[in-house]
């Protein structure tokens, strides 16, 4: 069995920039380990723009934002393997892989990275009538077709749900010749980002139908055509409301889950608001020596910040295997009125450097106040012009702010 000091799981944009600052910050034994073919993950099939306008000042699309951080990797000489499934992970830190070569194999580290990103939730998840024609993918399965494979899915599209995977396919499936009748969306506000909604949408007269959902599909064979309906309140469909769109594909874009078998199989402790790990600010999880970031932590809107937390759990794992441990003064924070969750959910209050929590708002706050309270007294207070489910919201904390944290950490979003 082979050591190493770190193992990561998972070649897309968290695990590349993991391997990149665990490497700048003095490890060198470290392993990629990748399912797909190369590396880049989910950006090879993200041909669109928008990456990198935080963290690199520019625009680029998918593939090219993944190849700056492939070449850093290549240069550094930091070994990685393509085509290679883990199949577990042990809570002292087993890796349990298999891939064409070497069968199945074991391997041993000193730390370990999580960052194996997010799965799409499927219609089995939505318990939606009808039968099961051809003709309905998740979002990003028919973006790999349409980017990756060059086939059409259909040329008739219902899209449900407003994620931003499912708003660029309603321009991608626009722009091959497709016609996308609705995009549907059971919150009465989109979950995509505003700037999604404007230039996938608005910039192509697609109709976004908010507060409705589809009751049933129709469709022997191939999907003939849905029915969709206004919702209540409770998000029930209103009887009399119904309406018919003939078309011959419907995608789901409902949400994405972090990928999380792995973790579960570590004895890692998942939080039930994010569906990730729940962590420390330095990124490691309830099992000491395994950390997380990216996509299989929580689910974020942007790859910069993929890219910026990924360098925290980089970092923190390689002073692991080091051995330079810091003795940690812990409390927890937890959500207060209208914050649907926040991250990371323990926080050291000794850290010497600057910790962001992130969080997001539950609906749509116009003029809101944010403000993060322990023990009744407010140790941030900001304001914003508007704060929407849709696109996360963080909070820097100073080491001086940190240290005047004298209980658990209250983050609260006020109208």
């Amino acid at each position: 069995m082979k050591n190493y000091d770190i193992i990561i799981i998972g070649g897309g944009p968290a695990g590349l920039a993991a391997a990149i600052s665990a490497y700048d910050n003095g490890s060198r034994d470290i392993l990629i380990l990748e399912r797909e073919p190369v590396l880049g993950g989910i950006l090879n099939q993200c041909i669109h723009n928008g990456f990198g306008l935080t963290r690199f000042k520019e625009s680029l699309t998918g593939p090219e934002y993944a190849y700056r951080f492939v070449e850093e990797v290549r240069s550094r000489g930091i070994e990685y393997m393509c085509d290679t499934t883990v199949l577990e992970v042990s809570t002292d830190k087993q890796v349990t892989a298999i891939n064409s070569t070497k069968g199945v194999f074991s391997l041993s580290a000193k730390a370990i990275i999580l960052a194996m990103g997010c799965r799409e939730r499927s219609r089995g998840a939505l318990n939606i009538a009808g039968a099961r024609p051809a003709g309905i993918y998740s979002a990003g399965t028919a973006q790999k077709y349409v980017n990756i494979l060059g086939q059409m899915p259909g040329k008739r599209v219902v899209i449900l749900g407003s994620g931003d995977i499912g708003l660029i396919m309603a321009r991608r499936m626009t722009l091959e010749g497709a016609k996308v009748l609705a995009v549907c969306e059971i919150m009465p506000h989109s979950s995509g980002l505003k700037r999604n909604i404007v230039q996938c949408l608005d910039d192509y007269g697609i109709p976004l139908y908010l507060s409705h959902t589809i009751v049933k599909i129709e469709g022997k064979d191939r999907v003939s055509g849905v029915y969709i309906a206004q919702v209540d309140e409770k998000r029930r469909p209103i009887e009399g409301t119904e309406k018919y769109f003939e078309c011959d594909t419907v995608l789901f874009s409902v949400g994405l889950i972090p990928e999380n078998e792995l973790s579960k199989g570590a004895g890692v402790s998942l939080s039930p608001a994010t569906k990730g790990p729940i962590v420390y600010d330095d990124r490691e999880t309830s099992v000491s020596g395994i950390f997380a970031c990216g996509n299989v932590l929580h689910v974020h809107d942007l790859v910069d910040f993929v890219s910026e937390e990924a360098e925290i759990a980089g970092v923190s794992a390689s002073n692991y295997a080091m051995g330079k441990g810091a003795d940690r003064r812990v409390v927890s924070t937890t959500c207060g009125n209208n914050v649907s969750y926040v991250l990371p959910q323990m926080l050291d209050t000794n850290a010497s450097g600057m910790v962001k929590l992130y969080f997001r708002v539950n609906k749509v706050l116009p003029n809101p106040t944010i403000r993060l309270t322990s023990n009744g007294e407010d140790i941030v207070v900001k304001k914003k012009k508007i704060a929407v489910p849709g696109e996360m919201e963080s909070i820097v904390l100073t080491p001086a702010k940190l240290q005047s944290i004298s209980g658990d950490v209250v983050v609260s979003v006020e109208e």
